[in-house]
């Protein structure tokens, strides 16, 4: 728990616009808003309370990021290449609306990444980069040998965390809600979704979660100050080593607690979504439900966000064992 109450005047979070959240609603694409929320009796059986899911799964890109990304590239002049480090979502989200827009796309990641998540990258005419060291290093370096390549950070940029505060707009239309739980990557999707839910229902709560094998965004959030460490964890989503000081700061603005899912909580939680929802989710995509599983959050209805489905194929006979 943090020491503190979230501080919704700080600096870090006014620089996030209410109004720009509220006009991406109308711009993003049609096939990636509006997605499906509801009550699942079978889920909440299963889970043994009240829960909202909203899949972010059912769009061409299998995840929440496009929406950030649409509103990331409107201010970047077509023949542009924006060069990006993703594990994949973000990669195949940048790729999508580059190609909208007459830009193109180069998206470093560590070698030995899920080949779903390249396969589909490269769908979308990315131009993907394995490295064997440090993929973002490699990203910066490779920006800044020409002049008609930029550098763009998830996580740091407002526009993307801005682009996902849609979701926040759209979950409160369900009306109210008493606690919000959310993977946390780069903290996009966390911080532009709390930045909208705080303003319109400041005593809805904001939990975010991590791997318990990836611990440095939960530390610095404790903390203050930025923390690295190594991450080991199927979640690659989420498998972060060191915290955006960005994102950083607006996320101990604005969120009220961050708790901790084991790899195999994850596992559990995406054969439940399988079993109860018909949704097949990846590790980070399901930490939100194995959050809600594993830990005694407070409120009467519970949301949570299903915020990827690009399963690496190698997991597959961990989650659906014969």
């Amino acid at each position: 728990m943090r020491a503190s109450p979230p501080r919704l005047d700080d600096e870090s979070v006014t620089e996030l616009s209410l109004t720009r959240i509220a006009e991406a609603s109308a711009v993003i694409d049609p096939e990636l808003r509006n997605t499906p929320q509801f009550v699942d009796e079978q889920l909440c059986a299963a889970l043994g309370r009240r829960v909202l899911v909203k899949v972010e799964t059912l769009n061409p890109l299998r995840s929440f990021k496009g929406r950030g990304a649409q509103i990331l590239v409107q201010r970047f002049a077509p023949g542009t290449t924006l060069v990006g480090e993703s594990t994949g979502n973000f990669g195949q989200a940048l790729g999508y609306a580059a190609r909208g827009r007459g830009l193109n796309a180069d998206v470093f990641m560590a070698e030995g990444g899920n080949p779903a998540k390249i396969g589909r990258m490269r769908s979308f005419g990315v131009t993907v980069h394995e490295v064997a060291g440090d993929a973002r290093a490699a990203a910066v370096a490779y920006a800044g040998e020409r002049d008609d390549r930029v550098f763009v950070e998830d996580g740091d940029d407002p526009a993307i965390a801005e682009g996902a505060g849609t979701i926040g707009v759209e979950l409160l239309a369900a009306g109210p809600i008493d606690t919000v739980v959310l993977p946390i990557g780069d903290g996009s999707l966390i911080t532009g979704v709390a930045r909208w839910i705080k303003d319109r229902s400041p005593a809805t709560r904001i939990i975010g979660v991590c791997a318990a094998g990836a611990t440095s965004v939960a530390e610095s959030w404790r903390t203050g100050r930025v923390i690295s460490s190594r991450a080991d964890t199927i979640a690659e989503g989420i498998r972060i080593d060191r915290p955006v000081p960005s994102s950083l700061s607006r996320m101990r603005a604005l969120v009220d607690d961050i708790v901790l899912v084991e790899d195999s909580d994850m596992l559990a939680a995406i054969h439940t979504a399988a079993t109860t929802l018909g949704l097949v989710l990846e590790p980070s995509g399901a930490a939100g439900l194995a959050a809600i599983a594993v830990h005694d959050l407070p409120g009467d209805l519970v949301a949570t966000v299903l915020t990827g489905s690009n399963l690496d194929p190698a997991l597959f006979g961990a989650v659906f064992p014969r």
